[in-house]
Formats: C-alpha cells, structure tokens, sequence
C-alpha cells in the first residue's frame, strides 16, 4: 500500500506519522518511511536546489519540474521497489504538494501540474492519502516556535500563499474523495497521532 501525507506548512505530520509508524511496526508491518523532495541521494540533491533560501529567483516553471524530476527518480529506485516486495509506503509529500503548491498557490494551474507529473509517475498515485488540515496562522506559529526546525524557502512565503495552499489541498479532498481523508492537525499532538494511525489501520 501506498500512503502518502499532505498538509500545509507546520501541520504536525512528522511527530503523528512517526508514531503511527512505531505503532504499525510492532503489529508487524513492513513499513518503508520516506519524503519529498528527496528519499534517495539524487532526489535529496535536487531537494537542496529547490528549497535554498539563496535561490529567490527560481521561476515558478523550473521550481514544478525539478519536483516532478525529484519524484520519478524517488519513485524508480525506491518506492516502486518497496511495493513490488509488498511493502507499505509512508511518504511525507507527493503528488499532491506539487498540485497544492505549484498548481494553486503559483497559479500554473492543478490540470498542468498533474499532466507534468503523470508523465513524471506513470500514473501512480496513492492508495491514501492523509490530508492534515490546519489553518495557516496556526501552522506558521509552530514552525516559528519550533526553533529546530529548517526553515525552508516556502516558510518564506506571504500568508496569501499559504491560504492558496490549503484551500487548494481542500478542493483535492474533494476531486479525490475515494483516497482522501482529513485528519484535524489543529488539535492536540496525542489525539493527531491517534487519528493517524487509526486512519492507516481502517483502510489497512
């Protein structure tokens, strides 16, 4: 099965998915835990050249394809692999970023984005994804308490920005309904982790 999770920035995902991950390993899933950009060392170079806080002058055309180049060779060395031997992925951002991000919030549109990335994914696409929806406000509140974090070049955005990210993962939800499921990241760290990983084990 392939899983993947989306969510604005300062959602929460990485503490809920690492415990639910915890969690699925000790029923005795196989689980293979990665993320986007990058998940292999040419994808995670790629990575470096898209969130360089020095590269402002990316255009927004260049920023879609260097994610849709990350992603196929994420997808051909390492999670086309993990399902072939029957394994579960858990990716932290996929498809549905570039749509959200380039697609809504940089106005190339959702339908050329998701062209770019078919050619890219060979029509792959999630078997769930799990959208954590928080509002913007609160979610960069986090990410600036949270002085561990990076803070990457989309940190950097306008509020605007954001908003068009989440509203654009919003309608997704909507479009794709048969793999989508909301989880409310506006709520405690325990009760987030708790709807994840019961998520994951339904449609397990």
């Amino acid at each position: 099965m392939f899983i993947t999770i989306e969510g604005p920035e300062g959602s929460g995902k990485t503490t809920a998915v690492a415990y639910a991950v915890n969690e699925l390993e000790k029923r005795g899933y196989q689980i293979v835990r990665t993320r986007e950009p990058g998940g292999t060392p040419i994808s995670e170079q790629i990575r470096k050249v898209i969130l360089d806080k020095n590269n402002t002058s990316m255009d927004k055309k260049t920023e879609a394809l260097l994610y849709a180049a990350a992603r196929r060779q994420h997808l051909v060395e390492k999670i086309w692999p993990a399902l072939k031997e029957g394994k579960i992925v858990i990716c932290d951002r996929y498809l549905d970023s570039s749509l959200a991000y380039q697609g809504g919030a940089r106005g190339l549109g959702v339908d050329n984005i998701l062209q770019i990335n078919s050619f890219a994914t060979e029509g792959t696409f999630p078997d769930l994804t799990l959208l954590f929806d928080v509002e913007p406000e609160i979610g960069l509140a986090r990410i600036s308490a949270n002085k561990n974090r990076e803070v990457n070049r989309l940190d950097l955005e306008k509020i605007e920005f954001h908003r068009k990210v989440r509203n654009t993962f919003l309608e997704l939800a909507k479009r794709y309904p048969e793999r989508y499921i909301i989880i409310d990241a506006s709520k405690e760290r325990e009760e987030v982790a708790e709807a994840t990983l019961e998520a994951i084990l339904t449609r397990l």
